[in-house]
């Protein structure tokens, strides 16, 4: 039997055609039962076919989070053609080396970027784009219109085509150490993605997932595609609401969602005990970054387990989860591998490392990526023996369980000591008037490096350096502790909530002098 991902959706259509599919709060509260999905999925699967998309050609998604995404992403793969999901906060020359790095010919584009396309267009052969299709409004005369492009279409199921090793996807990289690349996904990849989160997580049938995170990100496509095959109802927003969410997870008795400890925070801001209502959450699943411990137990005083999890857009996800009867007594740990995953933690000679000794965390899975489109040279160095080699550091111990310290380049050495970043932003993240926290290494005469912290106080709070180095001394070793401080209003993050340490040493490492 072959698998094409896209007919899950049909199976789906036909198993429980009756549950939601998709909730928009933010279009009139826009309603799709998975029949009436599926319905539009094949006609953009055959308005596709009948503007010459083949199998094997690439189709570009610049596409707000919404039902447009999902039914386009599943018609795609319908016909066996390749989807390419943009990153919508990127700038025109950004897109245009991925669109003609990936050879697209198609963009399907939400009526928010239309200044976006329109340039894209102008540029002529610097994009192999043929097609430009735009959902909502009144596109330019050089797109069509989404509702009736597809509308035309029939409905019927179209002849399938692309299965198991051909490609499904390719999501590139968010290039912030040099030019980003594309991970390649196939029917078949993604299909163990899926039996190794059904087989490990607790997403459940007729649950109702609040999806807040850009689809573009596997962070967030892994959890849709997920709830497509489990027979999950998602309501979605267009980008993240905190007031919004809490409204939503208790109207719409939400009972599972993905966030990002930053998302996480913001969500602590706004949230009333006397309005609103969690009694229906059973857990929030959160990764891109370590999850600093007080977050998890603040949530879990509310009532609410947060489930930390690792992975990576290699892995098309799935990495390491934490699970509820663990989430507490273990906070802090990313918990154990996936069901249908192989973890290891080796050192600098390949070794595995003993229980507690950090080294370079290694992921095995029939959900690795097939390689990096037009990258043998990265993909050979990626992939190693079966092995995904992540750039991460971690600890193990000895019953399985993962602590993700840091990324290996962001490690700083000081006095010949290594210093974990993300151990040094957990522990400012438990200052009473911090919001967020960043630790970057600054150049020392004496120690080689020395840590930075820059962080942004909460609204209303005010802080001084000296301060904040006084309320540090005695919570971690010293020479892991910073020894200079800067207070900014924001910290640089990628979509997917991971901090642009880049972005920070660029601003800082020649503006600031570490003490003496």
């Amino acid at each position: 039997m072959t698998t094409n991902f896209g007919d899950f959706l049909r199976r789906r259509a036909f198993i429980t055609p009756h549950i939601e599919a998709t909730v928009e709060p933010a279009l009139n509260d826009r309603r799709f039962d998975y029949r009436a999905l599926n319905a539009r999925c094949n006609r953009v699967a055959h308005a596709l076919q009948g503007s010459g998309v083949k199998p094997g050609d690439r189709v570009a998604l610049l596409l707000m989070n919404g039902a447009e995404f999902i039914e386009s992403f599943f018609a795609v793969a319908k016909i066996g053609a390749v989807n390419v999901p943009l990153n919508w906060r990127l700038v025109a020359d950004e897109l245009e080396f991925i669109l003609k790095d990936a050879g697209a010919t198609v963009l399907l584009y939400s009526e928010n970027f239309a200044p976006l396309a329109a340039e894209l267009q102008r540029r002529g052969a610097k994009t192999d784009l043929r097609l430009f299709v735009q959902v909502g409004g009144t596109p330019e005369a050089f797109a069509l219109p989404y509702d009736a492009w597809m509308g035309a279409a029939g409905s019927d199921e179209p002849a399938l085509a692309g299965a198991d090793d051909d490609l499904l996807f390719i999501m590139y990289t968010s290039g912030t150490t040099g030019l980003p690349k594309g991970v390649m996904h196939s029917h078949r990849t993604v299909l163990w993605a899926m039996l190794t989160l059904a087989a490990t997580s607790d997403l459940r049938n007729r649950d109702r997932f609040l999806t807040s995170l850009p689809l573009f990100h596997v962070g967030a496509l892994t959890p849709a595609m997920g709830c497509v095959y489990l027979g999950v109802t998602q309501v979605i927003l267009k980008a993240f609401d905190p007031r919004l969410s809490w409204e939503l997870i208790r109207d719409e008795k939400i009972s599972n969602t993905l966030m990002v400890p930053a998302m996480l925070q913001f969500m602590l801001a706004t949230y009333d005990k006397s309005v609103h209502d969690v009694s229906t959450l059973r857990w929030i699943m959160s990764g891109a970054a370590p999850v600093p411990v007080n977050l998890i137990k603040t949530y879990a005083e509310m009532g609410v387990e947060v489930h930390q999890v690792y992975g990576l857009t290699e892995s098309c996800g799935p990495g390491c989860l934490i699970l509820g009867e663990d989430a507490m007594s273990r906070a802090g740990s990313t918990g154990r591998a996936y069901f249908h995953t192989d973890v290891r933690v080796v050192d600098v000679a390949g070794s595995d490392c003993a229980p507690g000794e950090p080294g370079e965390v290694l992921i095995r899975g029939p959900h690795n990526m097939v390689g990096y489109w037009k990258r043998p040279d990265a993909t050979a160095q990626a992939l190693r023996d079966g092995w995904l080699h992540t750039g991460d550091v971690g600890t193990m111990d000895e019953e399985g369980f993962v602590t993700i310290r840091d990324r290996m380049k962001d490690m700083l050495i000081s006095g010949g000591e290594n210093v974990y970043p993300a151990e040094v932003e957990n522990m400012l993240l438990g200052h009473p008037a911090l919001a967020d926290a960043a630790v970057i290494g600054l150049p020392s005469p004496k120690w080689g490096e020395v840590a930075l912290a820059v962080v942004v106080p909460k609204k209303g709070a005010s802080l001084t350096e000296a301060e904040l180095l006084d309320w540090c001394k005695g919570k971690l070793a010293g020479f892991k502790l910073p020894k200079a401080a800067v207070v900014v209003t924001e910290i640089p993050r990628n979509p997917s909530g991971k901090i642009l340490k880049r972005v920070l040493r660029e601003q800082f490492r020649d503006t600031v002098r570490a003490p003496e």
